[in-house]
């Protein structure tokens, strides 16, 4: 079974005509609905403990942002808005996504998509960015580490904007191996080719930066050249910042994908960790701005993940 988290919850993040609103997880639940309901398991919100926000995040920080939040500002920086349920709502959203890879750990699942919000990996240790508050993924990647005992945590990040704050948790650690592709240069001006990690770290950050007016070829090419990296990392899980913001309705952006290359680089990455990770991977929604395409590509992906397994894993060349 394939679980997918939302829940209403995560609309209480209500940051109004934000582009990072409460009514994109209105359009993914009505997507996912049309899907076929016998092959998907429920997920439920769970609050996280700031020990587990704190495996990314500085202490300060946290404490600034539910400071932020009790005081009753509406922003956290220009591009990041806020209300008065953010901080829980975000703690849900960590909280949700940790249950759902406990689940997957447990042989109970064989992948998950969180459909949650506030997004997270823009989020830099110390530092709001991008709409996010907490770095979801990155958090998640620690959690398989230090609950589960996984020795080896890759991440792709199809996002049309770089994954920053992901990036940098990473930048010098060995154990989680990052990778991105993404609109170059552009927001937020990290993610060059040449950014490969540093110290202990060098060799574990593999960025495709792509100018204006990529699309499907552009990102094909980028998750098997990934697929080549996770020949000799071989990770033990596989986590996707899944974001819907490359699609070209995007009004965020300038590359051009479409329904059908989220569902090619999709299949390369179901068979990636059928290969590496006894089939273990998880989704975490990150952007996506054009109500329609994103309702269609999620439940795409989601579709793709949830059904049976490829008969054969897919050749990488």
């Amino acid at each position: 079974m394939f679980g997918v988290l939302q829940d209403r919850v995560y609309e209480e993040h209500d940051t109004g005509s934000h582009p990072e609103r409460k009514e994109r997880l209105v359009a993914i639940r009505d997507g996912i609905a049309l899907l076929d309901q016998s092959l998907l398991t429920p997920l439920s919100p769970r609050t996280a403990t700031v020990e587990q926000i704190a495996a990314v995040h500085e202490d300060n920080y946290i404490a600034w942002v539910k400071q932020q939040v009790d005081r009753g500002y509406d922003h956290l920086n220009m591009d990041t808005s806020i209300c008065a349920r953010s901080y829980d709502v975000a703690l849900q959203a960590v909280g949700g996504a940790l249950a759902g890879l406990d689940e997957i750990m447990a042989g109970r699942l064989s992948g998950a998509f969180f459909c949650v919000r506030p997004p997270g990996h823009h989020a830099e240790a110390g530092e709001s960015l991008g709409f996010c508050l907490f770095n979801n993924i990155a958090i998640g990647a620690r959690h398989l580490q230090k609950v589960h005992g996984l020795g080896k945590v890759a991440i792709y990040d199809f996002d049309v904007h770089h994954g920053n704050g992901t990036m940098h948790a990473f930048y010098e650690d060995d154990s989680v191996f990052y990778s991105s592709v993404h609109q170059w240069p552009w927001y937020p001006g990290t993610g060059r080719a040449e950014e490969t990690g540093r110290g202990k770290g060098r060799g574990t950050t593999l960025n495709f930066p792509y100018p204006s007016g990529a699309g499907d070829v552009e990102y094909e090419e980028a998750t098997l050249r990934f697929g080549e990296a996770m020949e000799k990392f071989k990770p033990d899980f596989l986590l996707i910042s899944a974001g819907y913001d490359a699609h070209w309705s995007d009004p965020l952006a300038g590359h051009q994908c479409t329904e059908n290359g989220y569902i090619a680089i999709t299949r390369i990455l179901k068979s990636l960790a059928a290969t590496h990770c006894n089939g273990r991977l998880a989704c975490f929604l990150e952007g996506g701005y054009n109500l329609a395409a994103l309702k269609n590509c999620v439940a795409a992906t989601v579709k793709t993940l949830a059904s049976s397994p490829l008969a054969r894993p897919l050749e990488i060349h």
